[in-house]
């Protein structure tokens, strides 16, 4: 078997351990989601609710796998578990807070502290009153379209692009 293959196997048998501690404790049977690794950015995973789907960053999976069997699967899994016993509530609410710590028995954060430096895309310098600022291209592109200005958060002051 390939390596990729036999992570992808890991990846299902750990979503199914959780789907299936959640199954037990809300006795229901939850199927077991969708899962792709084609996730990109900066974002470890998400969860799409309404078709069972969770999508997985194989940048990060790959340089990370314990922390995605500790924190990522069963964050997007709690996710799918809100979603089919509560419907549509805010994202890390209560329920899903709930979900994580006295289901899963993890901590319900909300973020990852991953190095993301293989999966940054490039950023544009921009500056303030006070510091220096780094834009996604996203960002960026709406500033030159003129679509948006930009504020630091610290001063007030619009954004400014340094030249290249």
């Amino acid at each position: 078997m390939t390596p990729y293959l036999l992570m992808y196997i890991w990846i299902e048998s750990t979503a199914s351990d959780y789907i299936a501690i959640a199954s037990r404790f809300f006795n229901k049977n939850f199927p077991h989601p969708k899962i792709t690794l084609d996730q990109r950015g900066k974002c470890a995973g998400t969860a799409r609710l309404q078709d069972w789907h969770i999508r997985l960053n194989p940048v990060l999976l790959h340089d990370n796998p314990e922390i995605f069997r500790n924190e990522v699967i069963p964050h997007e899994i709690a996710h799918l578990i809100v979603f089919a016993v509560w419907g549509k509530v805010k994202p890390h609410g209560k329920e899903w807070q709930s979900v994580m710590q006295n289901i899963f028995g993890i901590p319900a954060q909300t973020t990852h502290s991953m190095d993301i430096s293989k999966v940054r895309g490039v950023t544009f310098a921009y500056r303030c009153r006070c510091q220096t600022h780094q834009l996604t291209v996203r960002r960026h592109r709406a500033v030159v379209r003129g679509d948006r200005q930009y504020t630091c958060r610290k001063c007030g002051s619009v954004l400014i692009q340094l030249a290249d």
